[in-house]
């Protein structure tokens, strides 16, 4: 997919506390729907280079609340836009008044293979400074090359992606 610029900058601390404030306001927004909230992606990644974006996955006990989580989060300003063709997780842009550090939310339950990606990805980085280090390697390369598409950025961080999946059983 063409469009917007895909940025690769250096880690910011401030990603940390951006997912903190943001979390707090997803936890208010869900109430005991939420069993926990994940910092995820390459922000989550302390020295990891990522594009200025916080994921974020929101875990729900099973599916059969998401209509309920959906409402929530409505009333909070964010419009439920599917899977985006990714089984597993629900994705959510924020839409509403005050401006928020530019994030990705995703609802999943608490069940879903896609959370577990996320978390053991995530974990396997923090824990392996060289992985990380190759992988944002690969990102900057991925963007400099494909700067205007998302499609090819992704492509090209896949075998390694795959890769960390393979080691670590997924």
């Amino acid at each position: 997919m063409k469009g917007k610029r895909i940025s690769v900058v250096p880690y910011e601390a401030r990603w940390e506390k951006d997912f903190l404030d943001l979390r707090a306001g997803i936890e208010k927004a869900l109430g005991g729907l939420a069993v926990g909230i994940e910092h995820v992606g390459s922000t989550a990644v302390e020295g990891l280079p990522a594009k200025p974006i916080v994921d974020i996955d929101a875990v729900i006990e099973d599916r059969s609340q998401l209509s309920e989580a959906i409402a929530r989060l409505a009333e909070v300003g964010y419009r439920h836009e599917g899977d985006l063709g990714i089984a597993g997780r629900e994705a959510f842009r924020y839409e509403g008044k005050n401006p928020l550090p530019e994030h990705h939310l995703y609802v999943c339950a608490r069940d879903s293979a896609e959370l577990r990606r996320h978390i053991a990805f995530r974990d396997y980085l923090r824990s392996h400074p060289e992985a990380a280090r190759e992988y944002g390697r690969i990102k900057e390369e991925g963007a400099a090359l494909y700067p205007h598409d998302a499609d090819l950025y992704i492509r090209h961080k896949a075998p390694f992606v795959e890769g960390i999946y393979r080691k670590i059983g997924l």
